[in-house]
């Protein structure tokens, strides 16, 4: 038993190391440039382009935070500003597919999937969600009413404080990762030497068949749903390792993840903005599940094609 706790242990230390080296630059440098002039000057470039989506200029400034740094942060800025109903529910869907993109898009990359593919599909599925709901839906013109939470802004004086700030935000985003991924790990290492992994993986491979998934990606799925794609990206790397997950069924399950991850969690924290959240979670769940059945569909019509030309060849 000790063994198996020491492996884990060791596995969660070396995820979080690797993982550090990303999170760290990243929130440090996006923390930092909120107090430059560069964030206003990008705000001011892409402010007249939110009309598209029926949202106000300084809905800009949610949509940035929130691809920039995580859904706190979004939240964080849609409620400094009044909005309608209408405006923070397209903004919480468009965030709910694409947010904290350097970093998720980064983590991707560690499991062998191209971080363009994964920029390019969470983008996309936001643009194209906001352009649709702001076309299909006339009401939620009144303005919404946030509940409890406040908004609480951070007022720095000099670059060392800007500075100091910055590196507190990356240092808490890292330690939190640790907190997360170090017992998972562990856990993780438990549940595979004992062989409880494997019957996991044995009751998801229908959901995963139905997908078109091979089963062995079971373990990437769990993880990508309930915690998300950083938190998660620990125990993906260590099923792509030691699953020996194809190439093909790693980017359908990241494919559908980056659609919808961490479900339970992004769903629920978008409640104190007062917006209906069971149209979020089926709007999420009911665009992986279509978006990654047709790309498998098309796949494996792909690779029968070339199969069916390398035996003609061959012959």
């Amino acid at each position: 038993m000790k063994g198996m706790l020491y492996r884990g242990l060791k596995e969660g230390l070396k995820t979080t190391l690797k993982l550090g080296k990303v999170i760290f630059p990243i929130t440090l440098i996006i923390t930092i440039l909120q107090f430059t002039p560069v964030f206003p000057w990008f705000m001011n470039i892409i402010s007249p382009l939110m009309g598209l989506f029926g949202l106000s200029g300084e809905a800009a400034v949610p949509l940035v935070l929130g691809n920039g740094l995580n859904l706190y942060a979004g939240i964080a800025a849609i409620i400094s500003f009044d909005f309608t109903v209408k405006e923070v529910f397209i903004m919480a869907v468009m965030l709910s597919f694409s947010h904290n993109l350097f970093i998720e898009s980064a983590v991707a990359t560690s499991v062998g999937v191209r971080w363009w593919v994964i920029v390019g599909i969470r983008v996309g599925l936001a643009v194209i969600s906001g352009l649709l709901i702001n076309l299909f839906w006339n009401g939620g013109s009144e303005l919404a009413q946030y509940g409890f939470i406040s908004s609480n802004e951070v007022v720095l004086d000099n670059w060392w404080e800007i500075a100091l700030h910055g590196a507190q935000a990356a240092l808490t985003a890292i330690v939190q990762l640790a907190c997360i991924v170090i017992p998972l790990m562990i856990i993780m290492q438990v549940m595979r030497e004992l062989g409880w992994m494997t019957a996991l993986s044995n009751k998801f491979a229908p959901f995963m068949k139905l997908l078109g998934i091979d089963k062995r990606a079971s373990m990437t799925m769990v993880a990508g749903l309930t915690i998300g794609l950083a938190y998660g990206a620990g125990l993906m790397m260590q099923a792509v390792k030691e699953d020996n997950v194809p190439k093909k069924d790693m980017y359908l399950a990241l494919i559908f993840l980056v659609s919808c991850h961490a479900v339970v969690e992004d769903t629920l924290v978008f409640i104190p903005l007062g917006i209906p959240v069971w149209p979020l979670l089926i709007i999420r769940l009911s665009v992986a599940i279509i978006l990654t059945m047709t790309l498998a569909y098309f796949w494996k019509k792909e690779e029968r094609k070339m199969h069916h030309e390398h035996s003609y060849h061959s012959v």
